[in-house]
């Protein structure tokens, strides 16, 4: 039940009791006191208790045929597209999938997926990476909602036009894309498509690079986002001692989420095999436990610092969204 439901639902009980005696007030506003407990209590239990939910249906490797092509389905496509980057100063590509039965007259949710570092928009859009045939073969099952689906170019500087190296300055264009996301990006996809808004219709997730970047965006603009993932998410939000790559972007103790605006779902994925980032993710997981924080943790025993990482991560993340 959404929100403006139990608004709707208070103004009709003022309505009654204004209506009333003196003595059917009293009673009226006491049943006016109970809906408001109730729908109190059914929001909390929905936007509180979404990830205990979803705990028991994450799965660390997904079934066979996952990502496999059903030939009697019909598949969405990525289609490139420019907007203009004021942030950046200069024309942007992005790569966009629109519902396969896309409608001007409906509303879509929004999922925006970030690359990682020395990658382009076109990561994400690859074959090997099968996000296509994933969402559509969930779609086809029931267990994912028809969604527009976003892979932005995150590399946001005006004096370099791509990654030169692993460093604060290239570091540092990587953070910069926030306000290329929220100053150009966003206003151009809810301008060009049919775009469902509010928090409760956009996501977010990212892999490596793009992953940091994702639960950073997720945590300095939660009105905007109420579904935020990340998959082998590296560097640290936080600083690391001696690190060349960036002297930290947040503190510990604010990465956490304010009391109205918790996420929907938080998850976090990540490999024990992965030799290139091991240690991040887990960084990210002990300062949300240590502020309280709610999240899914989704940890994979085998996979690489690469696409066997994402896909599982796509396919546990689709199935939360939106519902």
């Amino acid at each position: 039940m959404k929100l403006k439901v139990f608004a709707a639902a208070a103004l009709a009980a003022v309505m009654l009791v204004s209506c009333s005696s003196a003595d059917s007030s009293s009673q009226a506003g006491g049943q006016q006191n109970d809906t408001s407990t109730s729908a109190e209590r059914e929001r909390k239990d929905l936007e509180g208790n979404v990830m205990e939910k979803y705990k028991d249906q994450i799965v660390e490797i997904p079934p066979d045929g996952y990502d496999g092509k059903d030939r009697s389905l019909t598949y969405g496509e990525f289609k490139k597209y420019t907007y203009y980057s004021n942030t950046a100063e200069r024309e942007t590509p992005v790569n966009v999938m629109l519902p396969v039965d896309y409608s001007e007259d409906r509303k879509y949710p929004v999922l925006y997926i970030l690359h990682g570092f020395w990658d382009t928009q076109d990561w994400m859009a690859r074959p090997v990476v099968s996000l296509p045939k994933i969402l559509g073969n969930l779609q086809a099952k029931g267990e994912a909602e028809e969604m527009i689906v976003v892979l932005p170019y995150i590399f946001c500087s005006k004096e370099l036009k791509t990654c030169t190296g692993m460093d604060a300055e290239n570091s540092l264009a990587y953070d910069n894309f926030i306000n290329d996301l929220e100053t150009d990006l966003i206003p151009f996809i809810n301008k060009t498509f049919s775009v469902a808004e509010g928090r409760e219709n956009t996501a977010i997730t990212g892999f490596s690079m793009g992953g940091r970047e994702s639960l950073f965006i997720g945590l300095k603009h939660p009105e905007q986002f109420g579904y935020i993932g990340a998959v082998c998410p590296a560097p640290g939000l936080i600083e690391i001692p001696g690190s060349p790559m960036h002297s930290g972007q947040l503190l510990e103790s604010e990465m956490v989420f304010p009391e109205d605006q918790k996420p929907y779902i938080l998850m976090i994925s990540s490999s024990k095999a992965d030799n290139v980032v091991s240690a991040s993710p887990d960084s990210y997981r002990q300062a949300f436990t240590k502020n309280g924080v709610e999240f899914l943790s989704h940890e994979l025993k085998l996979t690489a610092h690469d696409h066997t990482s994402v896909k599982p991560h796509l396919y546990n993340f689709l199935r939360t969204l939106f519902h």
